[in-house]
């Protein structure tokens, strides 16, 4: 007999670079539900009280629902949602930022706990929000 671990424990990061600024707004949750979406779409409509944001929105299941769309109607026409095409992830600018994220801070990495690795990836995180201009470059914007 071989022992083998339990079902792995999992967190999923949710989140969104402003394309013009190079911050950030990631949230990690136990599950990556439509409940999960509408937080983050309501962190970023409360972060930025005024004017207009336009969110690339991908085809993701959990981004179509009442708790998503009741988000987007409160919002009262600031929240506009770009759907990008289908399989095609590249054109989203978060999805660059993930693929830094999985290079700096999960691969080959084992994390002792998965609070150590939470630390790790909200770490991640403060330190992008602290080097905007880098973000921008991982990203692709040319501002």
């Amino acid at each position: 007999m071989i022992p083998t671990p339990g079902q792995p424990t999992k967190h999923y990061g949710i989140g969104a670079v402003n394309y013009h600024s190079g911050q950030t707004e990631v949230i990690f949750r136990k599950r990556k539900r439509r409940r999960e979406i509408a937080e983050l779409l309501q962190r970023l409509v409360d972060k930025h009280p005024t004017g207009t944001i336009f969110l690339a929105w991908d085809n993701a299941s959990t981004h179509e629902d009442n708790e998503v769309e009741a988000v987007v109607r409160a919002a009262a026409g600031r929240l506009v949602l770009l759907y990008l095409p289908t399989y095609s992830p590249w054109l989203n600018p978060i999805e660059h930022l993930w693929r830094q994220f999985r290079r700096e801070v999960t691969h080959c990495e084992l994390f002792e706990t998965v609070k150590a690795l939470l630390t790790a990836a909200q770490d991640f995180f403060v330190g992008c929000n602290a080097q905007p201009g880098k973000v921008l470059s991982i990203i692709g914007s040319h501002q």
